[in-house]
C-alpha cells in the first residue's frame, strides 16, 4: 500500500482546495507532485482523480496564485499527461483553456515552461482531438514565442515538443508557419542548443515540411546545412534521426533537393543512417 492512505489524500485535496490558505495549497501540490512522480502515471491518475483533486487544481490554474504553485500544478499535469488515457480525461476536464492562459503570463517564464510541457503532453502523438483544442484555444503563437533565443533550454524544448505535435493537424501546420516558428526553429538546430532541444525542432520542422508552401520557407530560412550538420557523427541518434526525417521531407522540393545534394558529406550521411548501423540504431530507440 502506498504511504499516502485515503484520509491523507482527503486532507490534501481539501487543503488544495481552500484558496484562503496558500501556504497549504502549495503544500498540497507539492505532496501531490511527490506522490505522482513515485508512481506510474496510469497509477497516478486514478489516486489523484479517485480522491477528487482534479477540479479544485484546474481552478488553481486560473486563479492568481503565486508563480511557484502555478509553476508546480502545471507541472503535475504534465507528469499525469505523460499516459494517453489520461490525457484525454484531464483535457475532458477543462485544463486546456488555462494552461493556455499561462503561457500569457509575461514574466513567469517557469509557469509558461511548465504549461507548455503540459500542453505537449496532452497533444500526445495521435491524439488530434486535443491538438485541434490546444491550437482553438490560442496556444499556437505564444508557444511560438517561447522559441526566441536567451531562454531557458526547458522552455525550448517544451515548446518544440509542443509545436511538433501539433504541427501533426493539416491546418495547424499553416497556422504555426504564418505565426513565424520557423525561423527560430531553425536558429534552435544549431550546436549552442542541447540535443532536446535540437531533437524538437528538427522534429517539428520535419512534420511542417509535409505542406509544400512551408518547404520553400524552411529552405529559404537556411535549414539545409544545419540539418545536414545534426546528420553526422556529433549527434546523438535521436538527433540525427528527427534532422534525417526533415531533410528527407525538405528534399520532396526541387531547390532544397538541390541544396541537400551540394552540401558536403550529406548524401555519405544519409546513407551511413540509412545503412545497416543506421536501421539498428533506429531499432534500438
Amino acid at each position: 500500500m502506498h504511504p499516502h492512505t485515503s484520509l491523507d489524500l482527503a486532507d490534501i485535496v481539501r487543503k488544495l482546495g481552500n484558496p484562503s490558505q496558500p501556504d497549504q495549497q502549495a503544500q498540497a501540490v507539492q505532496s501531490l507532485l511527490e506522490l505522482c512522480v513515485e508512481l506510474e502515471a496510469s497509477q497516478a491518475l486514478v489516486v489523484v482523480a479517485v480522491a477528487g483533486a482534479i477540479p479544485p487544481l484546474l481552478q488553481l490554474l486560473r486563479s492568481d496564485s503565486r508563480d511557484k504553485v502555478l509553476s508546480m500544478a502545471a507541472a503535475l499535469l504534465a507528469i499525469l499527461a505523460v499516459d494517453a488515457d489520461n490525457a484525454v480525461t484531464i483535457a475532458a476536464a477543462g485544463a486546456i483553456p488555462p494552461l493556455v492562459q499561462l503561457l500569457r503570463s509575461g514574466s513567469m517564464r517557469k509557469v509558461q515552461t511548465m504549461a507548455a510541457g503540459a500542453l505537449r503532453n496532452l497533444a500526445g502523438k495521435d491524439d488530434t482531438e486535443n491538438a485541434v483544442a490546444i491550437a482553438a484555444a490560442g496556444a499556437i503563437p505564444l508557444l511560438v514565442q517561447l522559441l526566441a533565443p536567451g531562454l531557458p533550454a526547458l522552455a525550448h524544448e517544451n515548446a518544440t515538443g509542443a509545436l511538433w505535435r501539433l504541427a501533426m493537424i493539416d491546418e495547424n501546420k499553416i497556422a504555426i508557419a504564418a505565426a513565424g516558428a520557423i525561423p527560430p526553429l531553425v536558429q534552435l538546430l544549431g550546436p549552442e542548443y542541447p540535443a532536446e532541444v535540437q531533437q524538437g525542432a528538427a522534429g517539428a520542422l520535419t512534420i511542417l515540411a509535409v505542406n509544400t508552401e512551408n518547404q520553400a520557407t524552411i529552405g529559404a530560412a537556411g535549414a539545409t546545412p544545419q540539418l545536414v550538420q545534426l546528420v553526422g557523427p556529433g549527434s546523438c541518434a535521436d538527433v540525427r534521426q528527427a534532422a534525417a526525417g526533415a531533410l528527407g521531407n525538405l528534399s520532396d522540393h526541387a531547390v532544397n533537393s538541390r541544396m541537400i545534394a551540394s552540401c558536403a558529406d550529406a548524401i555519405p550521411r544519409l546513407v551511413q543512417l540509412l545503412g545497416p548501423a543506421g536501421s539498428q540504431e533506429q531499432q534500438q530507440r
